[in-house]
């Protein structure tokens, strides 16, 4: 986009809060950013303020918008838009956090949902930081108006109401216990909660606590005012969470260092005054993103989900006077320490932060080495079976050089002999669930396949079949050579980014082995009522054939010349075994 075409949009903008897109006819998103006054904030990319955000005004073909009701929701869309879209010119958290939002989904009879991924057509409200008070919420209003929250499939097929009906949290519109008009009433009284009118719900909880405490019955009372409290606060602070004051103060001390397009922030954790945690973290940053634009875009984003601290120690001001009220709002200090043991902190955070990216840092040598961005997110695969027969695959996740078992995946394949093809399915499976959102994980920055140039030749034609854009390159176990599309590389063997593709190929190989000796174990229980084979005799069996399948299928002169299988045991296995 020129300059004309920029402000010719943005004098199309409302002058109300909200949230930005500069994006491509691709649909690609380049930068999200969030605006008190979005005409006015728009305008000003007229005159790029530096080159960085010149070049994204002019790989851009249109700008999107969306209004927000106050600043405070403004601020947190951005961060959950950041998430989802990975823009490039974005300072971004290498997490797949988000804040929660609450659905209507579009259907002549909603249901309502707290998610992070909104159906297409729901009318949606949030974003919303403590999800616990979401969900209390969503409950109470489930118990006064009785809204569904089963999926559309179970909507269609229910035959009879479901437990939900019993507990009284669902009116069961599914088999005509409400009519569709009185389901119609209810769904808008919940819409008008939602828009701000707290009485709706509230005022039949207050009732309810106080018929609850007349009736002597306190322990429903209690929970019915602490139900009620949710609601009177969930729209009076900014949609956020209260840090609990029934504990000594809590501390966050964040350091941040920043290395060309790459940031850490050190987060230091006290209580009462004590370290008690400590954690690192990494964001792409824009190379002329200074340490107070990467605060700025931490906080939001790590906080998704997570409980505020009571204070925030920053080695310098975030400068953004939306982040600083939104976190006024939620009773969170948020100081630039001078001198003192808070600034001592700092200094300490700041050191941690610095520490990253040291000779010692496999994940940015790998960078360096492959001549390629930032590997955070690497994926590894490998598969096993036996002469073809229970054939897996495994798939797991290491993030920032560490390996994260809540991303490890397994998948049972086609029974063959064939460990380029069964390489090939395995990938295309892994792109088809994140091509069609079916993966709840982040992609990939790279993925590395345990095998030579034929499982790397596999995995990326399944790549180029799907239309999956992530680079892969494969290790291969006789002589540690990393296969790439662009050639091989020798790297010595006390390299630190070599350990770091071991440690996930090996990782990946010892996950699919496991899986296999899983499958392999449990069929072959069929051969524990056939007399005259014991365990040594099984295990030779099994080693022989590979599976039961494999033995079903062997002739009786195939079964007798295994150690310990006579004639007549052979025939045994083959009637039993059908």
């Amino acid at each position: 986009m020129d300059t004309a075409a920029v402000r010719d949009r943005a004098g199309e903008l409302p002058r109300e809060p909200g949230v930005y897109q500069f994006e491509t006819d691709a649909d690609r998103v380049l930068y999200v950013g969030k605006a008190v006054d979005l005409r006015s904030r728009v305008r000003s990319y007229g005159d790029p303020r530096g080159t960085r955000i010149a070049k994204m005004v002019a790989r851009a073909d249109r700008i999107d918008f969306a209004v927000t009701d106050t600043e405070t929701q403004a601020l947190l869309l951005e961060a959950n838009l950041i998430k989802r879209h990975r823009p490039p010119y974005n300072v971004r958290l290498k997490d797949d956090k988000s804040y929660p939002l609450v659905q209507l989904t579009d259907h002549p009879v909603p249901r309502i949902e707290v998610t992070r991924d909104p159906a297409e057509g729901a009318t949606v409200y949030g974003p919303f930081t403590d999800k616990g008070r979401v969900e209390t919420v969503i409950k109470a209003l489930r118990e006064t108006y009785g809204l569904r929250g089963c999926s559309d499939h179970k909507y269609s097929t229910r035959e009879r109401p479901c437990l939900d009906y019993e507990m009284g949290i669902c009116t069961a519109p599914c088999t005509g216990e409400i009519s569709d008009e009185a389901y119609a009433q209810d769904v808008e009284s919940v819409t008008r909660f939602f828009e701000g009118e707290t009485g709706i719900l509230a005022d039949p909880l207050r009732r309810e606590m106080e018929a609850a405490a007349a009736a002597r019955e306190f322990e429903r009372a209690a929970n019915l005012r602490d139900k009620l409290d949710a609601v009177e606060a969930f729209h009076s602070g900014g949609d956020s969470a209260v840090s609990d004051t029934t504990h000594s103060e809590t501390t966050d001390v964040l350091g941040v260092a920043v290395e060309g397009e790459r940031a850490i922030v050190a987060r230091l954790h006290a209580e009462g005054g004590k370290l008690v945690d400590r954690s690192r973290h990494t964001l792409d940053a824009p190379d002329d993103e200074g340490a107070a634009g990467v605060y700025r875009a931490f906080i939001p984003q790590y906080y998704a989900e997570r409980e505020l601290p009571d204070a925030i120690l920053c080695a310098e001001a975030p400068a953004d006077a939306e982040l600083e009220g939104w976190l006024a709002g939620e009773g969170v200090a948020l100081r630039v320490p001078g001198a003192g043991r808070e600034a001592t902190l700092v200094d300490l955070a700041l050191k941690n932060a610095r520490q990253r990216g040291g000779t010692d840092d496999g994940v940015g040598r790998l960078a360096d080495a492959l001549g390629i961005a930032r590997p955070e997110r690497i994926e590894g695969f490998d598969v096993s079976h036996a002469q073809g027969r229970s054939v897996v695959g495994s798939n797991v996740t290491f993030v920032d050089g560490r390996s994260e078992t809540s991303g490890y995946r397994r998948k049972k394949l086609t029974e063959r002999n064939d460990d380029y093809a069964n390489m090939r399915d395995l990938v295309r499976w892994r792109a088809r669930r994140a091509l069609e959102g079916r993966d709840d994980r982040p992609d990939p920055d790279l993925l590395l396949i345990d095998g030579g140039d034929g499982q790397l030749g596999a995995a990326r034609d399944a790549l180029a079949e799907t239309g999956w854009d992530v680079p892969a390159i494969a290790l291969a176990k006789d002589e540690e050579r990393v296969v790439t599309p662009d050639g091989v590389y020798d790297w010595p063997d006390d390299a630190p980014h070599l350990h770091l593709l071991q440690r996930v190929r090996d990782e990946a190989h010892r996950f699919a082995v496991q899986y296999h000796q899983t499958l392999r174990d449990d069929v072959s229980t069929a051969l524990d009522d056939v007399p005259g084979i014991g365990p040594k005799t099984r295990t030779r069996l099994l080693r022989r054939f590979g599976s039961v399948d494999g033995i079903r299928a062997a002739s009786v002169d195939e079964l007798t010349a295994v150690e310990g299988v006579g004639e007549a045991t052979a025939e045994t296995i083959r009637t039993r075994l059908g």
